[in-house]
């Protein structure tokens, strides 16, 4: 099967034993995993129990999780997890209330803070400062630029 992680590395996730369900009624034992080629983000794993494609399909969709518990601890104050961020209230520099944390999304080009519908990047620069302890977040969204048009130069 095909596992989308969240882990530095793709092979880092069997090192956090066993995965459950959103609900921890379902328990997946991992039983092999491989980093996919040229997807960084993803895994081919195998589960324990689960031996045939109907089985496996009848899991698509399924989000698996990790006991908080089993996380490494985070060696700087800038790191976080995405469920940590998820819910922060959004401030601007000036104090005024701009939403909450709805997502955090990676498609590829770095790290995005969805909140209030719009993407934000998560850069020191658009988010200089991180409370979790206040549980807030400051943001100082991006100035906005509007496209200008081609010179389309005269047509003779």
């Amino acid at each position: 099967m095909k596992v989308r992680t969240f882990t530095q590395s793709p092979h880092d996730i069997a090192a956090y034993g066993p995965l459950t369900d959103k609900l921890g009624e379902r328990v997946f034992v991992l039983t092999s995993c491989k980093g996919e080629k040229g997807k960084a983000e993803s895994a081919r794993v195998t589960f324990k129990g689960i031996d045939d494609r109907d089985a496996a399909v009848a899991l698509r969709g399924v989000e698996l999780y990790v006991s908080r518990d089993q996380l490494p601890k985070l060696a700087q104050e800038d790191d976080f997890y995405y469920a940590d961020l998820i819910g922060l209230k959004v401030v601007s520099a000036q104090g005024e209330g701009l939403g909450e944390v709805a997502a955090v999304h990676n498609f590829g080009a770095g790290d995005l803070l969805e909140i209030d519908g719009s993407f934000y990047p998560f850069t020191k620069q658009v988010v200089p400062h991180v409370d979790m302890a206040g549980g807030q977040l400051t943001l100082v969204p991006p100035q906005e630029t509007e496209a200008a048009p081609e010179d389309a130069g005269e047509i003779e």
